[in-house]
């Protein structure tokens, strides 16, 4: 069977919704766990357009909040698939907000999703291979490569570090804890 490729920008997708004061926080802002919640819809609609299966959410790898939205702004979420390995897909995710009077965006938020494809029987399914067609493309699949990597490490130094050694007990006094054992 030959492999099926397909485009970053076959995966591209946008949502746009206007804040209400019924998505805010206490502080009048909009709430960051409804701003989660579209993440992970649009993370979901973009693997699953790209991958042509259900897709399920593996992690969030990065969600950075840059600027507050506000209500009455106009909130677009732009997605695309930036990695892809046998069955899953790093979708990374742009939010900006616009002043609807001023036309005035901001950048609000960068957002990576690791999502997993999975056939009609919840196994999961292999994904298309990504074709890379500009610079850009190139720099963000390389930069999920990068975040693998890290994680890995990351996962590593925690399975091996030994947080009861002496050392790693005098390391902590110069931040702002008490131990009590």
């Amino acid at each position: 069977m030959t492999p099926i490729f397909k485009t970053v920008a076959s995966s591209h997708i946008s949502i746009s919704q206007l804040m209400l004061p019924s998505h805010s926080n206490f502080s009048g802002k909009i709430h960051g766990g409804y701003i989660l919640s579209l993440l992970d819809q649009i993370a979901f609609a973009c693997a699953s357009k790209f991958s042509g299966n259900y897709c399920v959410t593996a992690s969030v790898d990065t969600v950075n909040f840059l600027n507050p939205i506000e209500v009455g702004e106009l909130v677009t979420m732009k997605a695309s698939v930036n990695y892809v390995g046998k069955s899953s897909m790093i979708i990374g995710i742009r939010v900006e907000a616009e002043n609807i009077q001023t036309g005035k965006l901001k950048h609000c938020n960068s957002s990576y999703f690791t999502m997993v494809a999975k056939d009609e029987h919840g196994n999961k399914s292999a994904v298309p291979g990504l074709i890379l067609a500009n610079k850009n493309d190139v720099r963000r699949f390389i930069n999920c490569i990068k975040q693998i990597a890290l994680k890995k490490e990351q996962n590593i130094h925690e399975k091996e570090f030994d947080y009861s050694a002496a050392e790693s007990i005098e390391s902590l006094k110069k931040y702002n804890i008490r131990m009590e054992f």
